[in-house]
């Protein structure tokens, strides 16, 4: 009965544990899919490095669109800087893309210099350069609420899974009000500093959950492991 206990301990607990400290404020231990299987970015879009590859499949995405507007949302592109990259641009297979019209080169260029000293590692920033036409054909693939201004441009960002899918929220909040987001808005700090925030994390705990559950190396979980195995003995 001891050893029972005790194996019961070794695979319940872990993850018990594991969901109590990872637990976010939103309602739901899963972010809700709004939209399925979305189109790839098209590879005949330009990136910064011709060597890279840029895609979205297998990433956990922020996608953005700046359009021609990168001069101007340059102060977006640091909210979302602080408060979300620098939070999780450590998590493997996480990566930010803007959107951008041709021509925009430069500028993002320069975006980049003045976040290099706030921000060791710009790998995770991922940039690709499209005609306006397919910018704008490819936004409306995702067929959003929200639209894109006269430049091509959005302060609205948006969360992509691994298969493509979108993610946010729709259901009933913590105070069993209906809601729908679909987006987070780069303008507003503290939209991205407590929705965004907490909706990332739960997405990105999805993945770590899929991890355990293909019994693939986790940290925390070992750590939680070895602590029962050593009570037992002791007991």
């Amino acid at each position: 009965m001891k050893k029972k206990i005790v194996l019961i301990s070794l695979f319940i607990l872990p993850i018990v544990t594991y969901l109590i400290f990872a637990t976010a404020k939103h309602n739901s231990l899963f972010l809700p899919t709004l939209s399925k299987a979305n189109k790839e970015l098209p590879s005949s879009w330009k990136t910064s490095n011709e060597d890279e590859k840029i895609a979205l499949r297998d990433k956990i995405t922020i996608l953005g669109f700046l359009g021609s507007n990168v001069e101007i949302s340059k102060s977006n592109l640091f909210n979302l800087n602080q408060k979300i990259y620098k939070k999780y641009y450590g998590f493997t297979d996480f990566q930010l893309v803007m959107v951008v019209s041709e021509g925009q080169e430069d500028v993002v260029e320069t975006v980049l210099r003045e976040l290099k000293p706030i921000t060791e590692d710009l790998s995770g920033w991922k940039f690709v350069y499209a005609p306006k036409n397919e910018l704008v054909d490819y936004y409306k693939s995702f067929n959003l609420v929200g639209g894109l201004d006269e430049n091509q441009s959005t302060a609205a960002v948006f969360i992509l899974d691994k298969e493509i899918n979108h993610r946010g929220r729709k259901g009933k909040d913590l105070k069993g009000n209906q809601e729908y987001k679909e987006s987070y808005n780069t303008i507003s700090a503290a939209d991205l500093h407590n929705e965004m925030t907490d909706d990332v994390k739960i997405i990105l705990r999805e993945y770590r959950l899929a991890l355990k559950k293909n019994k693939r190396s986790d940290a925390f979980r070992d750590k939680i492991a070895k602590q029962v195995e050593e009570r037992a003995k002791n007991e």
